[in-house]
């Protein structure tokens, strides 16, 4: 069994920053791809970014040269930096990981969610 855990998430003025974190424990052999979505109220889960074992990246257009997404694969641990927050941005922040176990079985994870709000 894997559990994920977002953490970061808070009340930040326009432009201001905040980094989120996804914590994954368990039964882990490997991480695979890592994602960060957010939903917005009455909006549809989105996706942000995403990032490969091998450290590939990619970031949907609203959020490049913005955002920052990173892992410590020693610490089975994701990131999320985000810089020059907009009102905009306010969603609740979930964090995946696509988790390979000692069975051989990959499965993605999902986290509970984190709250952003970008409020002045």
């Amino acid at each position: 069994q894997v559990q994920v855990v977002e953490s970061g998430g808070g009340l930040v003025q326009p432009g201001g920053s905040l980094r989120l974190s996804c914590a994954a424990s368990g039964s882990i052999l490997s991480i695979y791809g890592m994602g960060w979505y957010r939903q917005a109220p009455g909006k549809q889960r989105e996706l942000v970014a995403a990032i490969t074992s091998d450290g590939t990246t990619q970031y949907a257009y609203s959020v490049k040269g913005r955002f920052t997404i990173s892992r410590d694969n020693a610490k089975n641990t994701g990131y999320l930096q985000m810089n020059s927050l907009k009102p905009e941005d306010t969603a609740v922040y979930y964090c995946n990981a696509d988790v390979g176990a000692y069975n051989g079985v990959v499965v993605r994870s999902w986290g509970q969610g984190t709250q952003v709000t970008v409020s002045s």
